[in-house]
């Protein structure tokens, strides 16, 4: 892995963010993009997924801090991340100036249960 530096040749602020969230048991993906919706740092996914993530995740987050806005007096009305979880993941968004950070983690009671059904499929197969 290839760590972007500053000019003190220093480790990245984001890197090492992203270094210890890959720690967190459950981690599955991460995706940075601008706010603008250009992709600029994606992992264990394709290019079109992180694309795609982009647009999904900067139109839920701009409705959010609409209707938050419109319910709540600042200042309690800021967004400053949004969890959205389904049955099978959890997805972290968090942004920061123009910067948006994307982090999907797998639930890890939903890969054993997924685990334990591709087994009794095997075994009703054999």
């Amino acid at each position: 892995m290839i760590l972007c530096t500053n000019a003190n040749n220093q480790p990245n602020e984001v890197e090492e963010v992203i270094k210890e969230l890959k720690k967190n048991p459950g981690f599955s993906a991460y995706v940075v993009m601008n706010n603008d919706g250009i992709v600029i740092k994606y992992e264990s996914m394709s290019y079109q997924t992180a694309v795609h993530h982009a647009a999904l995740v900067l139109d839920l987050v701009a409705k959010g801090k609409k209707y938050m806005r419109e319910m709540f007096e600042p200042p309690d009305n800021e967004v400053e991340s949004l969890r959205l979880r389904t049955e099978e993941h959890e997805m972290i968004v968090a942004q920061h100036e123009n910067f948006t950070l994307v982090v999907i983690q797998e639930d890890p009671k939903w890969k054993l249960k997924r685990e334990a059904q591709e087994a009794e499929e095997e075994k009703k197969e054999t």
